[in-house]
């Protein structure tokens, strides 16, 4: 069962998105807005993957579920996000558990609970 959904602004071709762990919004509906996003989320009890701000500010006034991994490192290649996203990935999985809210940095990670 899916744990996480990848918010169509991130590439969805990377591996680590290919298990049953996670659920891509590509394999849906690329143009799905961000409420369709939260509410599919929230319904599924995904956390949502995003680059988008928007859920971050819309957490803030929200009760969760969904919770959110915001992903704030910049535009990088594709290689280079894959390295980025394996290297941090298994601090994200076990944080994603216990915050509602997770703001990825290139050095850091931001929590809120």
């Amino acid at each position: 069962m899916a744990r996480f959904l990848i918010d169509a602004n991130l590439p969805n071709r990377l591996a680590l998105w290919r298990n049953p762990d996670f659920e891509l919004v590509a394999n849906h509906d690329d143009a799905w807005p961000d409420a369709v996003v939260w509410e599919y989320a929230r319904i599924h009890n995904l956390t949502i993957v995003t680059k988008d701000a928007d859920f971050t500010d819309r957490i803030m006034s929200s009760t969760p579920p969904p919770r959110v991994i915001h992903l704030r490192i910049g535009n990088l290649r594709l290689a280079e996000l894959r390295a980025f996203l394996l290297r941090v990935w298994p601090q994200l999985d076990e944080l994603s558990t216990r915050h509602k809210l997770l703001i990825v940095h290139a050095e850091h990670i931001e929590c809120v609970s």
